[in-house]
């Protein structure tokens, strides 16, 4: 048996024809296997899915009770056993409830990444390294110039303008799962106590994570608050909205985005952005190039996003690569304004 008898690319993504499902199929299937629950890669519609609680819940506050015929959720580290293969499932450290989806068949482990980090996160269980004979990875930031900065550094960016500019409201730009938990428990770490305002988008995910145990300290609802009083505080709230008239409630607002494509300062100027914020849930460039090697694997499939140089990349360490022609991923929630690659097939 070879890999491509295991999992082979369709027009509905992913396809273990052995075990009889898809991996975060982009049309309705019979059978879901879904790695988290960004949109892009955790649709409505199917048959059957199977992931974890998390993600599972995550397609429920999204997509309503009927997101799918049947759900089954597998914890981190069990196995079961679908037709002919055994799937285990492992951190990926993406968002909570992330997964990588390791497929066994024949003799052969294929590890399916989904998307994936390898830096702390306080919202998630860390990512785990995985042998296995073929690694499918994203590569969303695959190319050198991506180099994440320290996350709280950036953080602390936030905080020093806000005492810098106490009479402003600082609006934070973030996608609704994962991004806008991470920064605000990151925010939390750096020792600011004060309450954390949130859009109306994204109160359901918010106190879902807080209500699965991540300290998130005291968080209001913005709607409704007079003017004045948010002078000098922060709100979270989808990108989408940090360029709109729901902006002008606040004084003099400040606006940033944390994403991984502001290092690309371009960018921010397009998005009429005044404090860049480089905070990932992505693997960057070194992320990238580090696990692959870690996992061992011979063979490197290279999926979503800049897949010509880490292809190369792979190439000239003598591994067997190619790039997957998979479409559909990197179109992420709330996004407006930025090309699919760069949405945050995830939350960049």
């Amino acid at each position: 048996m070879r890999p491509h008898d295991i999992l082979i690319p369709t027009a509905s993504g992913l396809c273990c024809k052995p075990g009889g499902f898809h991996i975060d199929p982009v049309q309705p299937v019979d059978r879901a296997v879904i790695t988290h629950g960004h949109s892009d890669h955790a649709r409505p519609g199917h048959g059957a899915v199977l992931a974890t609680q998390e993600t599972l819940d995550m397609m429920r506050l999204r997509y309503g009770d009927n997101f799918a015929g049947s759900t089954q959720a597998i914890r981190y580290g069990e196995e079961i056993t679908l037709g002919k293969v055994r799937v285990k499932f492992h951190p990926a450290g993406h968002v909570l409830g992330s997964a990588q989806v390791a497929v066994s068949c024949g003799g052969i482990c294929i590890v399916a990444s989904g998307d994936y980090k390898d830096a702390p996160d306080p919202t998630c269980t860390p990512f785990e390294i995985v042998p296995c004979d073929v690694f499918i990875t994203e590569a969303t930031f695959g190319l050198p110039v991506f180099r994440h900065p320290d996350a709280a550094g950036e953080v602390g960016k936030l905080l020093d303008s806000l005492r810098l500019f106490p009479e402003r409201a600082h609006l934070v730009g973030a996608y609704s799962l994962g991004k806008a938990q991470r920064v605000i428990a990151l925010i939390r770490e750096s020792g600011y106590d004060a309450p954390i305002y949130l859009h109306g988008a994204m109160d359901k995910i918010t106190y879902y994570y807080r209500d699965r145990g991540v300290p998130l300290g005291e968080l209001r609802p913005v709607k409704g608050v007079k003017k004045a009083k948010l002078a000098g505080t922060i709100t979270l709230a989808p990108p989408s909205a940090t360029s709109d008239l729901w902006t002008r409630r606040f004084p003099d607002p400040l606006t940033a985005f944390a994403s991984g494509w502001m290092r690309v300062r371009a960018r921010a100027r397009q998005r009429g952005v005044e404090l860049p914020l480089v905070i990932s849930d992505h693997a960057d460039w070194d992320g990238l190039t580090a696990t692959i090697a870690a996992t061992g694997a011979g063979e490197v499939w290279v999926t979503h996003g800049q897949e010509d140089a880490l292809v190369h990349w792979c190439q000239s360490k003598g591994l067997a690569a190619r790039p997957l022609d998979l479409v559909g991923y990197g179109d992420e929630d709330e996004d407006v304004g930025m090309p699919a690659a760069e949405s945050e097939a995830a939350e960049a």
